[in-house]
């Protein structure tokens, strides 16, 4: 089983290099083409910065692996807002704008209700332990939606101003081999990820969908919680939230609408307690965030919710192999 552990740590890596030569490249090439910088952010980059999450689900969807590729989303949306938001809140605290108060969390919050609606099969379906196709295309609709409305109001603040040195910094040839090479990587570690992650659930005994949850989410997200960390020690906590934000609507809109339209995400075997975590740790965040904190996740707040993350995270362990 180390072999397996060596190469799914080898994957992650391949995975997170991948997504940044591909996300640099993939830049280069738009700027070349005058894409305005606001395009560029909330494709190229948003993109880039989910790539591990898109990769490893959309695979353990083609290979069948279901468990992985939702589990991957729900453990991963509970990581960004507990763990990644609490550690950075700890070593300083991190204000959180009145536009995201407004607007942000609360979208977050819908579709943190709308996963939990397509998880519970209730709406669209009707099929136990499924996310089927129409359910991943609704949700590729409202991002797809989201991601307009985003462009739309962006434009309104967009200083699209752009020097001939910023628009050339990259040779044409080496954008090229940036993008190609990236997505290989991508493809490559996210095959070696998959299937070893999935073959230490088979030595352990343990479901794929807890895999998912916990070893394949934290690999796919510890990236955010490095360099949001590394920020938040130089003081730069102002754009944590929006960060998380962000990579949580990603991963239900779009992560999970990729992987469910490409195959059916079937034998999903999920607690309601992990079905109503990813709305809970929402419901935390703008909680803290609205009446505990005044606008601010303090430390104190913080250290709760990472508190939160790890009861969780022992609580679904010790249940499964207990």
């Amino acid at each position: 089983m180390w072999i397996e552990i060596v190469l799914v740590i080898v994957g992650v890596a391949l995975i997170v290099a991948g997504a940044n030569f591909m996300t640099d490249g993939a830049s280069a090439i738009a700027k070349r083409l005058h894409i305005p910088q606001i395009i560029i952010g909330l494709t190229i980059v948003a993109f880039g910065t989910s790539a591990p999450e898109l990769v490893v689900s959309v695979i353990g969807s083609i290979e069948g692996s279901g468990g992985i590729a939702v589990g991957n989303v729900i453990g991963s949306n509970i990581f960004n807002v507990l763990c990644v938001l609490g550690a950075c809140a700890l070593v300083h605290p991190v204000p959180v704008k009145l536009n995201t108060l407004r607007f942000d969390l609360p979208i977050a919050l819908v579709a943190s209700i709308l996963l939990m609606l397509v998880l519970s099969d209730m709406p669209l379906d009707g099929m136990p332990s499924l996310v089927s196709r129409s359910e991943a295309l609704t949700l590729l609709l409202f991002g797809l939606l989201f991601l307009l409305y985003t462009i739309v109001v962006g434009k309104q603040g967009d200083d699209d101003s752009e020097t001939e040195e910023e628009e050339r910094n990259m040779h044409w040839l080496l954008a090229v081999v940036y993008l190609v090479g990236g997505l290989a990587g991508l493809v490559y570690g996210g095959q070696l990820f998959v299937g070893n992650a999935t073959k230490i659930a088979s030595s352990l005994g343990v479901s794929e969908t807890l895999i998912g949850l916990t070893l394949v989410a934290w690999g796919t997200s510890f990236p955010e919680l490095a360099t949001s960390v590394v920020a938040a020690m130089k003081g730069n906590t102002d754009i944590a939230v929006g960060n998380v934000i962000g990579s949580n609507l990603f991963n239900i809109f779009f992560v999970l609408g990729i992987a469910g339209t490409v195959r059916p995400l079937s034998n999903l075997q999920f607690t309601s307690l992990d079905i109503w975590m990813q709305l809970l740790a929402m419901v935390i965040a703008l909680g803290v965030a609205l009446f505990w904190g005044k606008r601010e996740i303090k430390r104190a707040e913080g250290g709760g919710m990472l508190l939160v993350f790890i009861l969780y995270n022992v609580w679904i362990i010790f249940n499964a192999v207990g």
